[in-house]
C-alpha cells in the first residue's frame, strides 16, 4: 500500500538529509502518495458526459419543490417552469425562487444604538469572567439586541425576473395555465431549458447564469412576442431578516430607492438604494422591445414585434465599467466552464451495478456535484441553503463548512474553494480580538456569522467548538492537493493562531492528570447543558487530531515544535465509555437509555469516521457504539449530513452494508428532491451540508483513507457494487 510504504521511505531517510532536502522530500513523497492512491487503471476511463447527461433533470409539471438554479458560485438565479421566476409566489411553499449573491446584504438601521457588549452573559473561567454573545431573552433592551445583531446583516434578494404573461381577452396568466412544461436542466453546460404553452402557443426559454461575473442571460422564442402577450418583468424588493424564507419585502416600497437610467438603445442601469446599501443591476437586450415603469420598483421589458428576444441582467455592488456580456457569449462560456468542471477532478460511475440502490446514489452524486459548484464555491462560506433562499438569515455557519466543501480537494478540486478560505482571513482579526477578549490565546473562530466576522448572538451557537480545527483540516487538504511551500505559507498563519486557541482552551485536572474539554461547552449534539458538558469524544479527537496536524506544519517549515501544543494533545481526557460503549459526553451513562440522550446528531460517530484512528479510540467500542446507535437512536430527529457521517463510521469499521444502509436511511431528512436537494422539514427545504457530507463519504467509500488496503472499502464485495471511480483522494 502506498501510504505504508511512504511511511516506511520517510522514516528511513528523514535523519539523513538537511533541513532543505526534507522539506523537498515531504512533496515529492506526497506527490507519490497522491498517485498511488487517487486513480484507477486507464482501462476504467469513465464516460463523464454520459454519466452527467444521464442523470440532468426534467420536471414536467408544477412542482414547488422543483425549483431549478443556475449559478457560478458567488451568484445563483433559480428558476419555476417558465425558465425565469415568473411565479414565485407559487414556490414559496417549496423551494423558494432566489436571486442571491455573496456580496449582497442588507442591514436595517439601528434607529436604538444597540450595542454589541449589550448580548453579553459572563460565565467564571478559571477565576475570570468571560463574556458570550448570548440570545439574552429576560431583559426587553438586550432581547432586543441580540435580535437586532442576529439579524443583521441579512443577506439580500437581488430582483425577480419573471414573464408577465396576458391571455387574449386580457387577463394575467395563474401558474395554472402553464400547459405542458418541460422545465429542464442540463448540468454539462449549465443550461435550463424550458418549454411549455400558454393560451395555445409553445414558449421556448434558456437560461445560463454567467461564470465569471454575475449575469443571467436568458433567450425567448414565442409568437407570443409578436402578439404583445409576453414581457419580461424586473421586480425590486426591500430585504426581510427572515430567520427561513426568501428573504425579500415587497410590502415596503417606501423604505428603498430604485432609479433607472437609459444607458444606450437597448440598456439600461439601475441604481439600487436600500438604506446604507447600495447595488447597481445592467440590462442589456437584443430584440425591438423597450422598459416601461410600471411601479415604483417595477419594470417592463416590453417586445413591440417579432419572434425572439434575447436579455442580459448583470448584478454588481457597483458596476463601474463593466458591462454584460450578450447571450451567445454567456452561453458559450457555460459550455467552456462546465466542461472543464466535469472534465477535471473526481468521478463515480455507478453504471455497472446491479444493486438497485446503485442508480440513486449516483444521482444524488451527481446533482451534488452540480449544486454545490453553483452554490458554495464564492468567496464567503455558503449558508446552509446556499444562494437558493435564506436561512439563519443568510448568514453562514463555520461549524458546516467542514460539511459544505471538503470534498472538494478531495475529489481534486481544492481550486474551488481557495477564495472563501481565505475568508478565514478576512474576519481573523475579529476572532483574535474574540479570543483575547475571553482571555485566551490564538483565534476563536465564530459559529453563525456574515462578512463582517461578527459572531450572532446564540444560546447554543457561541458555546460550540467544533468549528475550531476545520481550518486545519481544510487547509491540510490543500496541501495534499498541493504539497508545496507556496501552500503552507498561505495557511500557517491560519493553522498556528487557531493551534494557540485550541492549546489553551482546556483546563488541567489536576485530580485526574488530564486536560479537559470543559464547560461552558455546547459539543455537536447540540442538546447537552452546555453548564455541564464535559470531554465529549468527537471534540476530543478533533482536538487531537487538530494539534498534531499543527505540529506537523512546524516541521514541515522546519520550524521548532511548540511544547505547550504536545503537552495539551498528549495529555487530553480520554473519551468515556461504559457497558461497552463510547457515552455522548463525560458522565453519561444513560446515554443509549433515555431517549432524550438519542436525538440531534449521533456525533460520537465521528470521533472514529470523520476522523483517523486516535490511540485514546477503541475501534471495537466504537463498533459497539455504532450498532447501539443504529438500533436505538432517535433517527427522525437527526439532520441530512448524519446518515454520511455514520456511513463514513461503518466504512472505517469495514461494514460496507452498514455504511449504505446509513447513507440511504429511509427517513425525511434523507430525502433527496428532484433537482437533488436534501429535503429537511417544512421550514428547511434543502440542505446543503448534506449534498456535501454525501460527496465527501462517497470519496472515503471509493479511495478510502490512509494505511487503507481495500479497494472501494465502503461498497460490499458481492459482486453487485462495480464502483467505477476517477482522481480522488484517500481522507486522513
Amino acid at each position: 500500500m502506498a501510504t505504508k510504504n511512504y511511511k516506511m521511505f520517510y522514516e528511513r531517510y528523514k535523519t539523513k538529509t538537511n533541513h532543505h532536502m526534507k522539506l523537498i522530500l515531504n512533496g515529492i513523497l506526497a506527490i507519490f502518495f497522491f498517485i498511488g492512491c487517487s486513480t484507477q487503471p486507464k482501462s476504467e476511463k469513465i464516460d463523464r458526459h454520459a454519466l452527467v447527461e444521464r442523470n440532468n433533470v426534467l420536471i414536467d409539471q408544477y412542482e414547488p419543490l422543483a425549483s431549478l438554479s443556475v449559478g457560478n458560485g458567488e451568484f445563483a438565479f433559480t428558476t419555476d417552469i417558465t425558465g425565469l421566476q415568473t411565479f414565485f409566489k407559487d414556490y414559496e411553499s417549496g423551494v423558494p425562487l432566489g436571486t442571491l449573491s455573496d456580496w449582497g446584504w442588507h442591514t436595517l438601521p439601528n434607529t436604538e444604538d444597540f450595542k454589541y457588549s449589550e448580548t453579553y452573559k459572563y460565565y467564571e473561567i478559571e477565576g475570570r469572567q468571560v463574556p458570550f454573545s448570548h440570545q439574552i431573552k429576560n431583559n426587553a433592551r438586550k432581547k432586543a439586541a441580540c435580535n437586532y445583531f442576529r439579524e443583521n446583516p441579512h443577506r439580500l434578494h437581488l430582483g425577480i425576473i419573471g414573464f408577465v404573461l396576458t391571455k387574449k381577452d386580457g387577463t394575467p396568466a395563474t401558474i395554472n395555465d402553464i400547459k405542458n412544461p418541460k422545465h429542464h436542466l442540463d448540468m454539462w453546460t449549465g443550461q435550463i431549458t424550458a418549454e411549455f404553452e400558454f393560451d395555445g402557443q409553445p414558449v421556448k426559454v434558456e437560461t445560463f447564469c454567467h461564470q465569471k461575473q454575475d449575469q443571467v442571460s436568458a433567450k425567448i422564442e414565442s409568437s407570443l412576442i409578436a402578439s404583445g402577450q409576453l414581457a419580461i418583468q424586473w421586480e425590486f424588493p426591500y430585504g426581510a431578516p427572515v430567520h427561513c424564507g426568501p428573504g425579500y419585502d415587497f410590502n415596503s416600497p417606501d423604505k428603498h430607492q430604485t432609479v433607472m437610467e437609459k444607458a444606450g438603445d437597448n440598456s439600461v442601469f439601475f441604481d439600487r438604494t436600500l438604506d446604507n446599501d447600495k447595488y447597481q443591476v445592467a440590462v442589456s437586450w437584443k430584440g425591438n422591445a423597450a422598459f416601461t415603469k410600471k411601479a415604483k420598483h417595477d419594470y417592463v421589458l416590453q417586445p413591440k414585434s417579432g419572434e425572439s428576444i434575447e436579455f442580459n441582467c448583470l448584478f454588481a455592488p457597483a458596476l463601474k465599467d463593466k458591462q454584460p456580456t450578450n447571450f451567445a457569449e454567456c452561453k458559450n462560456n457555460n459550455i467552456e466552464a462546465w466542461k472543464s468542471y466535469w472534465e477535471n477532478g473526481g468521478v463515480v460511475d455507478f453504471s455497472a451495478c446491479t444493486d438497485p440502490r446503485a442508480k440513486e446514489l449516483e444521482r444524488r452524486t451527481v446533482l451534488s456535484q452540480y449544486l454545490l459548484k453553483i452554490q458554495d464555491t464564492g468567496t464567503l462560506p455558503p449558508q446552509e441553503t446556499g444562494l437558493t433562499y435564506n436561512s439563519w438569515y443568510g448568514k453562514f455557519h463555520m461549524e458546516m463548512i467542514w460539511w459544505h466543501i471538503a470534498h472538494f480537494p478531495q475529489w481534486q478540486r481544492g481550486k474551488y474553494i481557495e477564495k472563501q478560505l481565505d475568508y478565514y482571513n478576512t474576519m481573523y482579526d475579529k476572532a483574535l480580538k474574540t479570543a483575547k477578549t475571553q482571555g485566551y490565546k490564538g483565534v476563536r473562530w465564530p459559529k453563525m456569522t456574515a462578512p463582517n466576522g461578527d459572531n450572532s448572538p446564540s444560546s447554543v451557537g457561541n458555546y460550540l467548538i467544533w468549528q475550531q480545527p476545520h481550518i486545519i483540516w481544510l487547509a491540510e487538504e490543500m496541501y495534499r492537493q498541493n504539497p508545496t511551500k507556496e501552500t503552507l505559507n498561505k495557511y500557517k498563519k491560519l493553522v498556528f493562531a487557531t493551534a494557540d486557541f485550541m492549546a489553551d482552551f482546556p483546563i488541567w485536572n489536576e485530580a485526574k492528570k488530564q486536560y479537559d474539554l470543559a464547560p461552558p461547552l455546547i459539543p455537536a449534539q447540540e442538546h447537552w447543558n452546555r453548564e455541564t458538558t464535559y470531554n465529549p469524544p468527537f471534540e476530543l479527537a478533533y482536538w487531537y487530531w487538530g494539534l498534531t496536524m499543527a505540529q506537523t506544519w512546524k516541521e514541515r517549515l522546519l520550524e521548532e515544535k511548540v511544547k505547550d501544543w504536545d503537552n495539551v494533545r498528549l495529555n487530553l481526557a480520554t473519551p468515556d465509555k461504559a457497558n461497552g460503549v463510547y457515552l455522548g459526553i463525560q458522565g453519561a451513562v444513560d446515554s443509549y437509555t433515555n431517549m432524550e440522550f438519542m436525538r440531534d446528531h449521533p456525533v460520537v460517530l465521528g470521533a472514529y469516521g470523520i476522523l483517523p484512528g486516535w490511540n485514546k479510540i477503541d475501534p471495537e467500542i466504537m463498533r459497539n457504539t455504532m450498532h447501539t446507535i443504529a438500533k436505538k437512536w432517535d433517527w427522525p430527529s437527526t439532520w441530512g449530513w448524519d446518515y454520511p457521517m455514520a456511513a463514513m463510521t461503518a466504512t472505517r469499521l469495514l461494514e460496507p452494508e452498514l455504511a449504505l444502509d446509513f447513507l440511504l436511511k429511509d427517513v425525511q431528512k434523507n430525502t433527496y428532491l428532484k433537482n437533488g436537494h436534501n429535503y429537511q422539514s417544512e421550514r428547511l427545504k434543502l440542505y446543503l451540508p448534506g449534498n456535501g457530507g454525501l460527496l465527501t463519504t462517497i470519496g472515503m467509500m471509493c479511495a478510502g483513507w490512509d494505511g487503507c488496503n481495500e479497494k472501494n472499502p465502503g461498497f460490499p464485495k458481492d459482486g453487485e457494487w462495480k464502483v467505477k471511480w476517477e482522481n480522488i483522494s484517500p481522507v486522513f
